[in-house]
């Protein structure tokens, strides 16, 4: 611990993860900043799951004196959004940092063939939960003059998606968003990035897909790691990093930044 986020607060969307083999994005997040020394309200739908990454930072012996806050909600509703900045205000006084880590890609297919009911629901969660959790955060940075927002996308916005549609175009409107949002708030003294995964071994990149497809998990992460220019997926800790640079105070001067951490795909795609 360097203590790069110490005296500083963070809201951290979807904490919790689908269940798998290694860590999700938003848990391994949520435990480094509670390394660097932020205070934590951790987000999810689910409640069980995002207490499992409270116990996960209590039991790391790096995070003794950590103080984590949950607070359990469905960011598509714009009211459960107006309670989150509540209970983020009360909880920790003041936010510095909003990560958002929520995405879904569940019933999507090709152009011709995705429902309208699985392009909502995708759209609702990867889109619309982001940029209502910013609109509602928003006033209380703007108020301090000042805060980070990082936002995750995917290098699917930039790169082939096979024939995730909806996927595919909702993380390019996380990245567009990302960049007004940006722009609208520099004057507030607020910074907003977004980071582009790439293939990263996480249950809901490796685990979810290897039950579905019916094949072992090991098969499946293998065959991921061939994609990549550097020869092995990426980690959730990869992510983590990336948010911790994004979200500290190291990161003063840069916003409107799209991050793909993604072993170079998105190098050799151009």
């Amino acid at each position: 611990m360097t203590g790069r986020l110490a005296g500083k607060t963070a809201v951290v969307v979807g904490a919790g993860q689908t269940p798998g083999a290694t860590l999700g994005n938003g848990r391994a997040t949520a435990v480094v900043f509670a390394r660097e020394g932020a205070r934590l309200l951790l987000v999810d739908r689910d409640g069980a799951s995002v207490e499992e990454t409270r116990a996960l930072i209590e039991r790391d012996a790096a995070n003794a004196t950590a103080s984590v806050d949950l607070f359990v909600t469905d960011i598509t509703s714009e009211s459960a959004c107006v309670e989150l900045a509540e209970a983020a205000t009360a909880s920790l006084g003041r936010i510095d940092v909003l990560h958002n880590n929520v995405g879904i890609g569940q019933g999507d297919a090709g152009p011709a063939s995705v429902t309208e009911s699985a392009w909502d629901r995708i759209f609702d969660v990867n889109l619309k939960a982001m940029w209502l959790t910013c609109k509602h955060i928003l006033p209380v940075m703007r108020e301090q003059r000042s805060g980070a927002i990082v936002n995750i996308s995917s290098i699917a916005a930039v790169a082939a998606a096979g024939s995730l549609t909806a996927y595919k175009v909702s993380k390019a409107g996380v990245n567009a968003l990302t960049q007004t949002l940006a722009v609208t708030n520099a004057r507030f003294g607020i910074r907003a990035n977004a980071i582009m995964p790439g293939l990263i071994d996480t249950p809901m990149g490796v685990d979810a897909p290897a039950r579905m497809a019916g094949v072992p998990r090991e098969e499946l992460a293998l065959s991921r790691a061939r994609l990549v220019p550097l020869g092995h997926q990426g980690t959730a800790w990869d992510v983590a990093h990336a948010a911790l640079f994004l979200a500290s105070d190291e990161a003063a001067f840069i916003t409107g930044v799209v991050l793909p951490v993604d072993g170079g795909q998105s190098a050799r795609v151009g």
